[in-house]
């Protein structure tokens, strides 16, 4: 007994095996973090953070370009994802998080602190989802509805972390 892990994932009930090995599932899944049974959204904004590291380090240059990239590449890995688990933003999806908390500390100075406070205000309002998040989370469908609420989720935190500066 695996306290964890799920068995099956979705509405197609595919295995972590299945979900690991596929490079699309990988991804929306948070490198694996996803596959939890418990805060499977904090798992994987917690997986963002070795990435934000990395970004970080490429210089705000590269930092935005992959940024962007994340987010965009991210509509289609979320579609695709929800596909093939046959499930509209299944709580495993978790690369919608990892693009938001990189977006709540795109301009924010690198430290710890920073970090810790930008993880905490994303995840209080990915979860609260205030107006509009949450009337845009129940109204876009397919990626871009799963991608959304969290980008606007970051934006808001960044721009909150902003303000403590």
């Amino acid at each position: 007994m695996n306290i964890f892990l799920k068995k099956n994932y979705g509405q197609a009930r595919l295995s972590a095996k299945q979900i690991m090995t596929d490079p699309v599932l990988f991804l929306a899944f948070g490198f694996g973090s996803g596959l939890s049974k418990y805060m499977p959204g904090t798992l994987g904004t917690l997986a963002a953070i070795p990435l934000y590291w990395v970004f970080y380090q490429a210089g705000f240059v590269a930092y935005s370009i992959l940024t962007v990239i994340v987010i965009l590449s991210g509509i289609w890995i979320c579609e695709q994802a929800a596909q093939k688990l046959d499930c509209h933003d299944f709580g495993g999806i978790v690369w919608d998080e990892v693009a938001g908390l990189l977006i709540t500390l795109w301009w924010i100075p690198f430290s710890g602190q920073n970090i810790v406070i930008g993880f905490v205000l994303f995840r209080i309002l990915d979860i609260l989802k205030p107006w509009p998040i949450k009337w845009i989370d129940r109204k876009v469908q397919g990626g871009l509805g799963i991608m959304l609420d969290d980008v606007l989720a970051g934006v808001l935190a960044g721009m909150l972390l902003m303000i403590f500066f």
